[in-house]
């Protein structure tokens, strides 16, 4: 079987990785010339929305699915009717708007922070009056990693904040006081299977994913559960989907939702009986989804802009280094390191270890 992916970053290239030991193959439409999934799977080169160029991966492809969220949706429209397509376009452009996310939640009873969406200067200043500082502002579209938004904390940050968001349809939300950031992680097949990993607990810096730490056995788990089965059933979604939430108190606060294989969950490659990686192809290829069960404790250390040396990681017995193949440079993901310990003691040591290199 042949599986086309839109995209051939990390994310693509992990998922070539996990699915040639179940015989499947792949090709990618890419536009870049140095994509690091190139090494594992074939590439077409072309844009994303070039239709000449996403018949021809339908040709290729028995299904097709997609890397990261910003794919046009219009453009997996036009592949699933020629290919099976998963997850569904309606599902990608749903998470694409921040404030048409926000709505599904809410209409699902799902908590979120209190917000508005803003289309002007004249619109946020309203908004903000009845919301109050500090809040935060945020494109509806496009925004990742940090980027397309801004914290507001007083009145002299709101012209400032407008310009950081390029004066695009925005949505302004109150600036929650959280306890932590966690994340949960779900499969979906095409028969409506469904998995769930345990939570992670999510530590960032400067709007970018550093560290993540499974948590088994979180008294909040069956709560991310039942959130993130909604959206399944309510975008009838194939696939893995990544739920991002706060924790305030015994409650979750639903950020953002993410269609796709996700950062906190790479974790899974080392720590976990059946990868993400591995379901999100199962799911999508209709194959019974693999166990998610934690074996031990388990972290994952995000390598951001520059390398430390893989020896230095390598000498700590229970780290696993994955890298992407791709150049150095200030912000971007390099590759990541899975701790995985069955000792609490000897996990935190290492732990230690591996975060003083970088």
């Amino acid at each position: 079987m042949v599986v086309g992916i839109l995209g051939g970053g990390q994310l693509a290239r992990m998922l070539a990785l996990a699915g040639h030991p179940l015989g499947l193959t792949f090709v990618t439409l890419e536009p870049a010339g140095d994509a690091c999934s190139a090494a594992v799977s074939e590439q077409i080169q072309g844009a994303y929305d070039d239709e000449s160029q996403l018949l021809a991966l339908a040709k290729i492809a028995d299904v097709v699915t997609f890397e990261f969220e910003n794919i046009p949706a219009h453009s997996v429209a036009l592949l699933s009717d020629k290919v099976p397509c998963y997850p569904p376009a309606e599902a990608l452009a749903v998470a694409q708007d921040r404030l048409n996310e926000k709505q599904m939640f809410n209409r699902l009873n799902i908590a979120t922070a209190s917000h508005q969406s803003v289309n002007s200067f004249s619109e946020l200043k309203q908004a903000i009056n009845e919301l109050g500082y500090p809040a935060v502002l945020k494109t509806r579209r496009d925004g990742y990693d940090g980027k397309g938004q801004a914290v507001l904390r007083s009145e002299t940050d709101l012209e400032k904040g407008w310009q950081a968001v390029a004066e695009n349809p925005s949505i302004v939300e109150v600036l929650i006081p959280f306890d932590r950031e966690v994340s949960i992680i779900a499969a979906r097949s095409r028969s409506g299977e469904i998995a769930c990993y345990p939570l992670t607990e999510n530590r960032h810096q400067e709007g970018v994913l550093r560290t993540s730490i499974v948590r088994p056995d979180d008294p909040l788990q069956g709560l991310a559960e039942r959130y993130i089965n909604k959206l399944l059933d309510e975008m009838s979604y194939v696939g893995v989907l990544a739920l991002e939430l706060f924790q305030v108190g015994d409650q979750l606060l639903a950020n953002e939702c993410a269609p796709r294989v996700h950062n906190s969950g790479h974790w899974t490659q080392d720590g976990a009986v059946c990868c993400q990686f591995e379901n999100h192809l199962r799911a999508i290829c209709d194959f019974p989804l693999g166990s998610t069960r934690p074996a031990g404790q388990i972290a994952m250390l995000n390598l951001i802009g520059k390398l430390p040396d893989s020896k230095a990681v390598l000498a700590q017995p229970d780290a696993h280094l994955h890298l992407y193949d791709k150049a150095p440079r200030s912000g971007r993901k390099l590759g990541h390191i899975n701790l995985c310990s069955a000792d609490k003691q000897h996990f935190e040591a290492q732990l230690e270890a591996l975060q003083a290199l970088f």
